[in-house]
């Protein structure tokens, strides 16, 4: 067959289709089949869909004259053929996305909880151009909704990555519910746009960034350090959007002793309970303080108070407990309380 024969790559008995065209000629199930299946081994070998409807529609023109003389019944022959063979080629795509989504997932599975060696992980990090030998970061996002695979979000959020970064280095999927970002420990860029385009394909939620380390188990760290962020963030009331979790990072240090933790908060929030209408005002007040940075005057504006009313909240903290959050020496003891308090849930549950 020449280079020029317009058959060339074309459906076995299109000319046939065309030359028995009629006003009431409609594909048979068989032939509708045949151009089906037709479609989808030309997109499993990587003709393009321009390429496929170029060469029926060139074939189509040369092939004409063995038509019959109404060009409307030609016409439309054409079309069912064309449309029966663009539904395989789509086909084909929709399960090539299915077996792709499929293996990423198993992947970031396999690679979180150690299900085979390193030596073949790296082999198939490869495919999704990661090199394990690396320091790469991790994010995770989570919505209003649990994500799954093929989920209008997830995808939404990849065509944004990958059109604005490329594929190569970049690993995303789901986990668990939660969106997964996986990318080189240099290129905080991608995360941060993942976690603006997670937020706005959701209508909501959050991301939390771990920190770049290197290796495969670096990647498991940096999940799980996103992982913890996130469940920090819950536990203290934080509403913010994106958690680095290089800020988060003196938490754990303060309740790594939870007991010693719990006896700050009694010992220096425990007096508040004796205040008139409870606790709350003067945690809240304090919270708020410590966030504005001890700024009297921002203090206030953010609690809708005058700066004279703050003033004696804070002379009446102090009354109670014993400790000025106003003198920089004493005010640590009465924040780290604070944050123990949020930690810990005090004074709802009980330490």
């Amino acid at each position: 067959m020449s280079a020029s024969d317009p058959s060339a790559g074309c459906f076995t008995g299109f000319s046939r289709l065309i030359a028995t065209a009629s006003a009431v000629r409609r594909l048979t199930r068989e032939e509708g089949e045949a151009l089906r299946a037709f479609g989808e081994q030309a997109a499993a070998d990587g003709t393009t869909l321009r390429q496929l409807v170029a060469r029926h529609l060139r074939y189509a023109r040369a092939t004409w004259s063995e038509a019959p003389d109404s060009t409307d019944s030609t016409l439309a022959m054409v079309v069912q053929a064309i449309d029966a063979m663009a539904e395989g080629y789509d086909r084909a795509q929709h399960h090539a996305v299915r077996r792709q989504e499929a293996a990423r997932s198993e992947f970031l599975d396999d690679l979180l909880h150690g299900h085979t060696d390193l030596g073949r992980l790296a082999e198939r990090a490869d495919r999704f151009g990661l090199r394990l030998s690396h320091d790469h970061a991790v994010a995770v996002a989570t919505g209003p909704a649990l994500y799954a695979e093929g989920d209008d979000v997830p995808r939404r959020v990849e065509r944004a990555v990958t059109s604005r970064f490329g594929e190569r280095e970049i690993l995303l999927t789901t986990k668990e519910g939660r969106l997964v970002c996986v990318a080189p420990g240099d290129r905080r860029d991608v995360l941060a746009y993942f976690a603006e385009q997670a937020r706005a394909a959701a209508g909501g939620g959050r991301t939390a960034i771990g920190r770049s380390h290197r290796g495969a188990g670096g990647v498991v760290h940096s999940f799980e350090e996103a992982l913890d962020t996130l469940a920090l963030a819950t536990r203290l009331g934080l509403e913010d959007p994106v958690l680095d979790t290089a800020d988060f990072m003196v938490y754990p240090v303060l309740t790594r002793d939870r007991q010693a933790m719990a006896d700050l908060v009694r010992t220096a929030l425990g007096p508040l309970l004796k205040a008139r209408g409870g606790p709350e005002t003067s945690l809240t007040t304090l919270t708020v303080y410590f966030e504005a940075g001890c700024n009297t005057t921002e203090a206030a504006r953010r609690l809708s108070l005058s700066a004279r009313a703050l003033t004696y909240r804070l002379e009446r903290i102090h009354r109670l407990t014993g400790t000025d959050p106003t003198d920089p020496l004493q005010r640590y003891t009465l924040q780290t309380a604070i944050i123990g308090a949020r930690l810990l849930k005090w004074p709802a549950q009980s330490l």
